[in-house]
């Protein structure tokens, strides 16, 4: 029964970082380039963000060969910002755009990078490890209408809901 229950464990925390059916991570990928600020153009809803505008990611090299991601967001609603740090490593091929993050101990969810300016990194289509977990980044806090259609197109057909997407406000307030 011990070895099952592991068995079941193991399995729950790898489907964690699949990629949802025809998601493919793209490559080439350098994760040295992909470090710096993201802000968030448009997502898929879920609770951990929820409310938040002006929503961005810092990511930077940690000692240990990994990545630190520092997500920040504003509360319209509470007034403050709120933040939160996680860590981030390669899954597969060091020159694909997998990863895997957690924000909570050893759990950790997919970070798979789909779609890439490959020539600057100026924006990521970026999935999660279902269809309910979508975003849109760019190094600047706006975007052309252009893009945004592209990345709803691409998505679209990958079988993500973008009639659900918030495209995110990214005025007001100065970050801290």
């Amino acid at each position: 029964m011990r070895v099952f229950t592991l068995l079941l464990l193991s399995w729950l925390l790898a489907a964690c970082t699949g990629l949802p059916a025809g998601v493919e991570p793209v490559r080439p990928f350098d994760a040295n380039r992909y470090l710096g600020t993201w802000y968030e153009i448009a997502r898929l809803d879920h609770s951990f963000e929820r409310g938040l505008e002006q929503v961005s990611a810092n990511y930077s090299l940690r000692e240990d060969g990994g990545i630190r991601v520092l997500n920040k967001g504003y509360s319209a609603a509470d007034g403050e910002w709120q933040q939160a740090e996680g860590k981030a490593y390669l899954i597969g091929p060091a020159n694909e755009g997998y990863l895997k993050v957690s924000f909570f101990g050893p759990f950790y969810g997919a970070y798979g990078i789909f779609g890439l300016d490959q020539q600057d990194y100026q924006y990521a289509f970026v999935s999660g490890y279902s269809t309910d977990y979508l975003w849109l980044l760019a190094r600047t806090p706006t975007v052309s209408p252009a893009l945004i259609e592209r990345f709803k197109a691409e998505a679209t057909k990958l079988g993500f809901n973008t009639e659900q997407l918030i495209m995110v406000r990214q005025s007001a307030a100065s970050a801290p």
